[in-house]
């Protein structure tokens, strides 16, 4: 198998030797993503979306989770960072929210500005520019990895971590943020060259399909969606105080399938698929403002037989195909990226005296690939 684990390259820039191995895992965690939200409004109806749903759940945020990991810096942020960051993550994220908002107005609601609390998928965004600041500080910790998934299970208990800012979300989905990371400095070598793992992989995917299809009713959405405080449950038996072992096993399943998800993913470059994978953080962006106007009009609503919920599906599919083309890269990268580099003070060259002290230097420039 060729290059199983890379390591992305620090100062490579963004299209510069992509390894179709993440673009190809890109692109299909993305695709399921656009393809949720495309029969989000009937899943309830059908018991085979809904074991779609829980069958596919850590093939999708959990994944894009670890890929933004993947291709992240552990390093000290400097001034070339921050600004790429404020560039590529928190302005888009409120630009798509000024859009969603005028959307949404368009469709006869009332306007409201999200900025505290960002619509829809743009919690995303909110959490990923708060890992990449913290992931300087976390690589830092001597049990990085325990500390995280600590501090993702007892935020449970606070409840003041919820939507406002996407706290809950960012804390819960750190423990998979820093084990992205780790992959992508050679973590696990073994099991994605090793012969032994692929038959074990493959148990894993069918075992998730098994479990989608026989329990999915039973799983509740809070379990997955990382939201909110804890609530107690009796229909397990545990209760409130044992909230955080529900936790556990879902973040250590999402590790797990996720790591079956690579495993199986080819490591080629395939047709199509791999260079529509460079565009995934496009996907994520755009489908939202192209698929609510069709559920809000009712046009979702509409596809009451298998035949039409299939190609509702394969309707996703296709748009996540479109969005991440080239020439919708290209048309959408103002909003993706703006031109905002008027706003900020020239960078100093690299043997200038840095500005928080007369004898540091600015640190190398690092790759800040969104997602």
């Amino acid at each position: 198998m060729d290059n199983p684990s890379p390591r992305p390259a620090p100062s490579a820039a963004p299209d510069r030797a992509r390894n179709p191995w993440w673009d190809n895992a890109r692109f299909v965690s993305a695709a399921l993503i656009v393809v949720l939200h495309s029969i989000g409004s009937i899943m309830s109806r059908y018991d085979a979306l809904n074991a779609f749903h829980i069958a596919t759940w850590a093939f999708r945020v959990p994944v894009f989770v670890v890929l933004a990991g993947v291709f992240s810096s552990g390093g000290p942020l400097g001034p070339r960072e921050l600004r790429t960051l404020l560039r590529s993550i928190a302005l888009p994220a409120l630009l798509f929210s000024l859009l969603f908002s005028l959307e949404m107005y368009a469709l006869d609601h009332p306007f409201t500005l999200h900025v505290a609390q960002l619509p829809w998928t743009l919690w995303f965004l909110m959490s990923l520019f708060c890992w990449r600041l913290l992931l300087p500080l976390v690589v830092q910790l001597r049990h990085p990895l325990l500390v995280t998934t600590v501090v993702a299970l007892a935020i449970g208990y606070v409840d003041e971590f919820g939507l406002m800012f996407s706290a809950s979300r960012t804390l819960v989905y750190l423990p998979l943020f820093y084990f992205g990371w780790r992959l992508g400095q050679g973590m696990l070598r073994e099991w994605f060259e090793s012969r032994w793992s692929l038959p074990v992989a493959v148990a894993g995917v069918l075992a998730a399909v098994a479990g989608g299809w026989l329990w999915g009713r039973e799983v509740r959405g809070q379990w997955l969606s990382m939201r909110h405080a804890y609530t107690a449950d009796t229909s397990l038996g545990l209760g409130l105080e044992g909230a955080w072992l529900i936790r556990l096993l879902v973040l250590a399943a999402a590790t797990g399938l996720t790591l079956c998800l690579l495993r199986l993913m080819p490591k080629r470059r395939l047709p199509l698929i791999s260079a529509l994978g460079a565009g995934g953080f496009t996907i994520y962006l755009l489908h939202p403002l192209v698929i609510l106007p069709v559920r809000e009009r009712g046009l979702i609503e509409r596809a009451d037989t298998p035949l039409e919920v299939a190609a509702l599906m394969a309707g996703g599919v296709l748009l996540a195909a479109v969005l991440a083309s080239p020439w919708v890269r290209r048309l959408v990268r103002p909003l993706t990226r703006p031109p905002v580099d008027r706003l900020f003070a020239p960078v100093p060259s690299p043997s200038a005296p840095h500005l928080t002290g007369p004898k540091q230097a600015l640190g190398k420039e690092v790759r800040v690939t969104p997602v």
